[in-house]
């Protein structure tokens, strides 16, 4: 029986990842989800982190999102999003100068919790990939 299912990552400019795959990690604010085939349809917005993607051999690729929409229906993962890139795509200057843009931000005095608790989960995010 097959155990794939279909996954789409998509920006403005173009689909930066079509396949098929076991299991994909999307960091929601939810909390973390794995979604397998036959997962009950959802639509839940993305947090800062890593989505993670399996292939056919078991290893994942990763992706760096900052925020968007995941949407999960029928067998098919679609996820939307204006700032997701593929990690390895990722330089050490880009990750130092959004750390530092996102630590400016958070000092700013008129920031509501929610956008200290964005703010913080992608600190946390940016902590988490090793290049």
């Amino acid at each position: 029986m097959e155990e794939n299912f279909n996954i789409e990552i998509i920006s403005p400019e173009k689909v930066i990842f079509s396949n098929k795959t076991k299991i994909v990690k999307i960091p929601s604010y939810e909390g973390d989800m794995s979604l397998l085939k036959d997962h009950i349809s959802i639509i839940a917005f993305l947090r800062p982190g890593i989505v993670k993607v399996s292939d056919e051999e078991g290893s994942f690729q990763e992706f760096f999102v900052q925020d968007g929409i995941a949407e999960f229906f029928n067998n098919t993962l679609i996820l939307l999003s204006s700032s997701i890139e593929s990690k390895k795509d990722l330089s050490k200057e880009f990750l130092e100068n959004l750390s530092q843009v996102t630590k400016d931000k958070l000092q700013e005095e008129n920031i509501t919790d929610e956008e200290r608790y964005t703010l913080n989960h992608k600190l946390d995010a940016i902590k988490e990939i090793n290049i």
